[in-house]
C-alpha cells in the first residue's frame, strides 16, 4: 500500500468486495489486476455481478488478462490502453444503477482517472474502493497548458504538450487526479537543473 506524508494525496484503502452491493464495476491496470484477483478470490460469489475493465499498462507482458478471463466475471472488457479503458468506463457509468460499487486498481495516475470519472458521473469519490499497484510515477498537469504528461518519474521533466520544464510540486489534485507541474526556470530562463529521479 502507498504510504505518503503529502497531505493532498488520496489514501488508497484496498480493494474491499462490498458483498451488499448489487453490481461491481471494477477498473484495473497493469498489476491492478492483482488486488483484483486478491479483493474478488475471496468472493468468488461476487463474480456473477461483475463488471470487470482491464488495460495491462505497464505490465503487458505478465498476461493478467488471462488470469482475469479464468475468474469468469459477469463482463470482462480487455482494453488497448488506459484512455479506451476510460472511455468503456464512462459509457457504462452512463448507465449504472443505484447500488453499483465502483473499484479501481492500479498506478496513481490511472485510479486518479477512474476517480475523476466516477465523479463526473456523480459518484461520491468516498465511495469508491481503490488499491494502489505498481509504480510509483506521477500523472503531471502543466499549470500552463493544462496538459498531462503521464508516467513521470522525474523532477524537472518537460511539458509533453507545451515544453516547458516543469518542476513537479507535492501538490495532488483530485479533481484531476494528477500532481501539479510549475515552470522551473520562469525566473531565469534556461536555468534547469538536472532531472532526479524521484518516482519510480
Amino acid at each position: 500500500m502507498l504510504v505518503s506524508n503529502i497531505k493532498s494525496r488520496p489514501v488508497y484503502g484496498g480493494l474491499k468486495v462490498d458483498v451488499a452491493a448489487r453490481r461491481h464495476l471494477v477498473a484495473a491496470e497493469g498489476e491492478g489486476a492483482l488486488a483484483v484477483i486478491d479483493a474478488f478470490g475471496a468472493h468468488p460469489e461476487a463474480l456473477a455481478r461483475t463488471t470487470l475493465l482491464y488495460a495491462a499498462g505497464g505490465s503487458a507482458g505478465e498476461d493478467h488478462a488471462a488470469r482475469l478471463a479464468a475468474f469468469r466475471p459477469d463482463d470482462l472488457f480487455v482494453m488497448p490502453s488506459q484512455p479506451t479503458l476510460i472511455t468503456r468506463l464512462n459509457v457504462i457509468l452512463n448507465t449504472a444503477t443505484m447500488g453499483t460499487r465502483l473499484y479501481a486498481a492500479g498506478v496513481e495516475g490511472f485510479i486518479g482517472s477512474v476517480v475523476a470519472a466516477g465523479m463526473a458521473h456523480g459518484v461520491d469519490q468516498a465511495s469508491i474502493r481503490t488499491e494502489h499497484r505498481g509504480s510509483l510515477a506521477r500523472r503531471v498537469q502543466c499549470v500552463h497548458c493544462k496538459g498531462m504528461t503521464e508516467n513521470v518519474t522525474v523532477s524537472p521533466v518537460t511539458c509533453s504538450h507545451c515544453g516547458i520544464p516543469l518542476l513537479v510540486r507535492d501538490h495532488y489534485s483530485r479533481r484531476l487526479g494528477a500532481f501539479q507541474g510549475v515552470s522551473i526556470d520562469a525566473e531565469t530562463p534556461g536555468d534547469v537543473p538536472p532531472a532526479e529521479e524521484l518516482y519510480a
